[in-house]
């Protein structure tokens, strides 16, 4: 029987199959930097602009919110027009963007070029994985999708040291600028070696309502998650953002299900193995992007330790998932997609629970490293197989929204994950401390109070902890269909 993935299998000739995975992989770590980078960089960021807590904040925040926004309109756009000219495209402008953020003269300027930048990595994000699909026969595609995961595992693994050798020794502003030439290689390669995409349907017409429906529904929900936890949610930006997602919402639902060619195609959710491998995916993320925010924060804050060394203290969460991506991509040969995504958010729980548990100031290194490397060994095992069954589940012309859809799950999640851990850990601080928090610049406090932080990120870790056995449930319900 043909199935989604052997319609387009050997679309590009084998030769150039490796040239795709680079072109991929050289977009998925050049966005993987630029996000996990900043992280620790941010203390830095906070101290020279002399931010608020809120600014501060934003400078993450501003980023996951346009992404999150646009990576679901590009995935329909990436169905329409050539996947090549659009990573040129998106590509560019996260280069430019980036140059920009290095030379920003104040936090409200570096929060707009953020948002830049978040444009270009939206349809980045949208395509890297559809270009892999469409490329890759039906046989190479677990290890394909294995090896892209292990790299944007690895730019997870090089941002935080690199973010943090760089801020220590040239300042914040290099964090940015080592994005530029990473870039324009990117650029080159996909300009020189990336094949053409011939099968994109310019033809079928563009759903601007749905698209604009869309921006207003995402980004006021964003909004409000993002805002909730630290101003309450009877605030007026809350409400501000809650308004529009009750509106918008149920119009734009409404509007897809009666449009010919709609921007989100609804049958995408109408078996169980897609939504609950969406849902999954959704909760996964939100249970444990923050992790490595939070404990740069808290290794710099209440252990006093350098950006470079706090970098290098987090990096056991994208050693493992560098080490497990491949491994659950050969894996898929002999076990479901449900078993595997399973048995990685159990791991992925147990070290969150673990961690919060022994959290605190002089916490053992070897402890704080095994902890780490449970949570990404779990998140390496969960996410090739769960790529692989939400990919593996739709035609050639609608890999593009259904990846927009995951990366939109994916998105909301580390937003979400990042509003939620950090409203949690600054609850019980009074205002100044809460910036203090940001700038990494509190150590010396008096007990009571580096008491209270110290609890603060406990709370955090296990709302994640929690989270992830939300994604567990999720992985269960969709069933022994999920098999591949």
């Amino acid at each position: 029987m043909t199935t989604p993935l052997t319609q387009s299998a050997s679309r590009v000739r084998a030769p150039l199959l490796w040239q795709v995975q680079v072109a991929a992989g050289l977009g998925g770590f050049l966005a993987g930097v630029n996000t996990s980078a900043i992280n620790v960089a941010l203390p830095s960021i906070s101290r020279h602009f002399d931010a608020s807590a809120s600014g501060a904040s934003w400078t993450l925040l501003s980023y996951m919110l346009v992404t999150t926004v646009l990576v679901f309109v590009f995935g329909r756009v990436a169905d329409m027009i050539d996947r090549r000219r659009l990573y040129q495209a998106c590509i560019a402008v996260l280069t430019a963007a980036s140059l920009l953020c290095a030379l920003a003269s104040s936090i409200e300027w570096l929060i707009v070029f953020r948002c830049m930048q978040a444009v270009g990595a939206a349809a980045l994000l949208c395509n890297i994985t559809a270009l892999i699909t469409d490329a890759f026969p039906v046989n190479r595609l677990a290890t394909a999708l294995g090896i892209n995961t292990t790299i944007a595992a690895l730019a997870q693994v090089v941002g935080p040291a690199l973010g943090g050798a760089l801020t220590s020794g040239f300042g914040w502003r290099a964090v940015f600028w080592f994005n530029v030439p990473v870039g324009l290689i990117a650029l080159t390669w996909a300009g020189l070696r990336l094949p053409p995409d011939p099968a994109h349907s310019e033809t079928e017409p563009f759903d601007y309502l749905g698209a604009v429906l869309s921006v207003l529904a995402l980004g006021g929900l964003i909004l409000a998650l993002s805002e909730g936890g630290a101003l309450g949610w009877t605030s007026f930006p809350v409400l501000a953002g809650l308004v529009p997602f009750v509106i918008f919402t149920p119009l734009f639902l409404i509007v897809q299900a009666r449009r010919r060619h709609p921007l989100l195609d609804l049958d995408l959710f109408a078996g169980r193995t897609l939504s609950m491998a969406y849902l999954a995916l959704f909760f996964m993320t939100m249970a444990y992007f923050a992790v490595v925010l939070l404990m740069s924060l808290y290794l710099q804050a209440a252990a006093d330790m350098p950006p470079y060394q706090a970098g290098l203290q987090v990096l056991s969460v994208a050693v493992a998932m560098a080490a497990t991506a491949p491994v659950a991509g050969r894996l898929l040969n002999h076990c479901s997609a449900r078993a595997l995504s399973s048995a990685g958010l159990v791991v992925t729980a147990a070290g969150l629970f673990a961690l919060s548990a022994l959290i605190e100031p002089s916490m053992n290194s070897v402890a704080l490293a095994a902890c780490l490397m449970a949570v990404g060994a779990g998140v390496g095992l969960f996410t090739t197989p769960n790529t692989k069954s939400i990919m593996g589940s739709v035609s050639t012309h609608r890999r593009g929204i259904a990846n927009g859809v995951r990366q939109t799950a994916q998105n909301a999640g580390y937003a979400l994950s990042t509003a939620l851990a950090l409203a949690v850990v600054t609850s019980g601080l009074p205002g100044p401390t809460k910036q203090a928090a940001y700038a990494g610049s509190i150590s010396g406090l008096t007990p009571p109070t580096m008491d209270a932080l110290t609890t603060g990120y406990k709370w955090a870790l296990l709302t994640l902890a929690s989270t992830c056995l939300l994604a567990l449930l999720a992985s269960l319900s969709r069933g022994p269909d999920a098999a591949q």
